[in-house]
């Protein structure tokens, strides 16, 4: 399986009402140095459709920003549609991960591994 189906089947494990960070979905499919190549994989749509990209966000919880979504504010605007508390900060609109963050159990981590493998 490549690295972009992985990145596919992660981010449609993100719950409603979370959010993830690019590192968490690398480290999740086993490639914890591969965050910008999530990024990527999202902005050029190598992923795959429907993916909840708006639950995606940087280690910091700061939000992608205008220019990965069709409106400035629209990560935003579908973040606290699902009930997210997004505030502004010097760095940009952040999510507080210890709140809002997907916290996959062990058991998820070893499920995804073994689905990799196969």
């Amino acid at each position: 399986m490549d690295f972009y189906e992985r990145v596919r089947l992660v981010c449609l494990e993100i719950p409603y009402g979370r959010a993830a960070s690019y590192g968490q979905i690398a480290l999740l499919c086993g490639k914890p140095n591969n965050s910008r190549q999530v990024g990527y994989a999202l902005r050029t749509g190598k992923a795959g459709e429907g993916i909840p990209a708006h639950r995606i966000v940087n280690a910091r919880g700061i939000l992608s920003g205008a220019n990965a979504f069709a409106a400035p504010d629209l990560q935003k605007r579908l973040l606290e549609g699902e009930g997210v508390e997004v505030e502004l900060t010097d760095k940009g609109w952040k999510v507080d991960l210890r709140k809002y963050g997907f916290k996959p159990s062990a058991e998820d981590a070893e499920r995804f591994y073994r689905m990799f493998q196969e």
